[in-house]
């Protein structure tokens, strides 16, 4: 940490500015795993500290990159940098905030104490119209105390900057202090607002550097405090259990009709931004429909959806599970493993031409698979932004000890080298380790799964490391298809493989390969009769002294999926665990309608 003697000037400039926001956005760095610890309003699900964090994070990078020289154009590229970057509540609000301050500064060069009193004014009012149903002791509680309390000082002490700041702070305090009374879900736990007591050590953080011209060190980290050992609030069954988020773009944007469509659909919505660019948060319990909603409006991006129900799970299991499992949509897990186990799914990305999806949330199975059907353009998948597992990785590493991500193999995309990206740039980066699973859909769930049950027991890292690297060499994945037209559209399979295939007569499996490629991994003659077949070789590999756990995943063939299971059941004693589960477009697309994948397991003592 830095101390310098700053100009005694009375106006604002944008250098003046520009250190004064990052010194408050590393103050919010500092306190972002506490944050996340007290969160229990509108959610329990401990990521109001991440939230904030990224928003943040993502005005840093901005500043960084470069700065205008006159105030008002600095405020209108930190606003756009924070909407661009918002996630959550908070972050949406907090963009909002910032869209007011540039909207009322205009392209002023520097600002007076006055004239900056104005502006705050414009950001508090505008952060509490993003809102559709606002509430007091909230965030806005504070930007409100802190926007009246210096409007006020500046017109007792027109010429005196930081002092009017450190008044206005004073008061904002005494506000936050407040909001631990005024919301029920606050006075139960005991806390203050989160998202409240994020935007005090912004404004702290801001007023210290014009007081003091104190600079956190540029390198710091989010999260520097140690963890707490027990976190605010309970876990309680939600209404709405996904937080859904986008970017919507385009001219004229009517944010009034939008609000009213979206507000039937959920709650905690918030919009921010301008007429040109709006970003959406809301909870609901279709994601897929607040994207169709969006689309109608402009062209959208940075769809997101996170699972708050997992994610009060994951903070409530916390001290009981020191490992926390992620991992990514191209595993096929079971539902009810994936709940029972606490494990965190980041989705890929599915593209039928400009359309985008998030797999296995913005698209049913059953739509999946009927426009795949009828689609002329093939789909393509993308593995998630780094942005995505990095927003994961800080939340629950500010309630686990250490976390592991288990991902779809590095062979067959890029999705392993996105999480490591986004470890490395994490908060609690010491505390992630990624592995590739050399695997995909079933064999990949099997593998995570191996994983979640060693952390449910409370096993820590590196004993399910362990564990992982035994398991994914005794895991074996096989897909059978109806046809292997969509592999060879999605790049897996060469077309004179598949017109050898027809000439000769023959059904071709894909397999995963023992270094994580998928290609060809065996054949089934004939073109009829092909679950029977491919339970006959499924059952070569079944050795008769070994145990084996099994998933079946299918692409809209659940009867013939079940036929499979049921038939294997019926051969082989030596079964542990099996499930049937569907597909998503991760793999979906290589398949297409009618596949079955079998991941096969081989079940080996645990050494510890």
């Amino acid at each position: 940490m830095q101390h310098a003697q700053i100009s005694t000037e009375q106006t604002l400039d944008s250098q003046t500015l520009l250190k004064a926001m990052l010194n408050g956005i590393h103050h919010v760095f500092t306190v972002s795993e506490h944050l996340d610890r007290i969160n229990v309003f509108p959610v329990a699900d401990g990521d109001t500290g991440t939230n904030m964090a990224l928003t943040l994070d993502a005005v840093r990078q901005s500043l960084q990159r470069t700065a205008p020289a006159s105030v008002g154009a600095l405020l209108t590229q930190i606003a756009d940098a924070a909407l661009d970057g918002a996630r959550g509540n908070s972050g949406a609000i907090l963009a909002n905030f910032f869209q007011g301050l540039s909207d009322h500064s205009g392209a002023e060069v520097t600002l007076s104490p006055r004239h900056w009193a104005r502006s705050v004014s414009e950001g508090a009012r505008y952060a509490r119209l993003a809102v559709s149903s606002p509430k007091e002791g909230t965030v806005l509680s504070v930007i409100d105390a802190f926007s009246a309390a210096y409007t006020q000082a500046t017109q007792a002490r027109p010429m005196d900057l930081a002092g009017t700041l450190r008044t206005a702070i004073e008061q904002a305090q005494v506000a936050l202090t407040d909001t631990q009374f005024q919301l029920a879900e606050l006075q139960s736990a005991q806390v203050v607002d989160a998202g409240a007591a994020g935007m005090m050590a912004l404004l702290e953080g801001f007023t210290r550097h014009l007081e003091s011209g104190e600079l956190i060190d540029a390198d710091v980290r989010f999260a520097t405090m140690p963890l707490e050992p027990e976190r605010a609030g309970s876990s309680n069954p939600l209404e709405h259990r996904w937080c859904t988020e986008c970017l919507i773009s385009g001219h004229s944007l009517d944010t009034r009709r939008l609000r009213e469509e979206l507000a039937a659909k959920g709650s905690s919505l918030v919009i921010a931004g301008s007429h040109e660019k709006l970003r959406i948060h809301v909870h609901v319990t279709d994601p897929a429909e607040v994207f169709r909603i969006a689309a109608q409006y402009g062209s959208i991006s940075g769809q997101k959806a996170d699972d708050m129900q997992r994610q009060q799970a994951s903070a409530e299991h916390g001290a009981k599970r020191p490992v926390a499992i992620v991992t990514d949509s191209a595993a096929d897990l079971p539902t009810g493993e994936m709940e029972r186990l606490d494990i965190h799914v980041v989705p890929l990305r599915l593209h039928f031409g400009k359309d985008s999806f998030l797999d296995k949330i913005g698209l049913s199975q059953e739509a999946f698979y009927e426009r795949l059907a009828r689609d002329s353009a093939h789909p393509k998948t993308s593995q998630p932004p780094p942005g995505d597992f990095r927003r994961v990785f800080d939340v629950l590493a500010s309630h686990h000890e250490r976390v592991i991500a288990i991902l779809l193999s590095s062979r067959a995309s890029g999705t392993w080298q996105s999480a490591e990206a986004a470890a490395s740039r994490a908060s609690g980066s010491a505390r992630i380790t990624v592995f590739d699973s050399l695997n995909a859909s079933a064999g990949q769930a099997l593998v995570v799964l191996s994983a979640a049950e060693c952390a449910a027991q409370g096993a820590d890292a590196q004993e399910i490391g362990r564990v992982i690297v035994r398991m994914r060499a005794l895991t074996h994945t096989f897909a059978s298809c109806q046809t292997l037209e969509y592999a060879v559209r999605g790049g897996r399979i060469p077309r004179w493989a598949f017109s050898l295939t027809r000439l000769l007569r023959i059904s071709p499996l894909l397999g995963v390969r023992a270094d994580g490629r998928i290609g060809l991994g065996g054949v089934l003659w004939g073109t009829t009769h092909l679950t029977a077949k491919f339970e006959r070789f499924l059952s070569r590999r079944l050795k008769p002294d070994k145990r084996y756990k099994i998933i079946i995943a299918h692409g809209g063939a659940a009867l013939e999926g079940q036929r499979l299971l049921d038939a294997l059941h019926a051969k082989h004693g030596n079964i542990d665990g099996a499930w049937l589960v569907p597909t998503g477009a991760a793999i979906g697309v290589h398949g297409g309608p009618g596949f079955l994948v079998a991941g096969l397991q081989e079940q080996a003592p645990v050494d510890r």
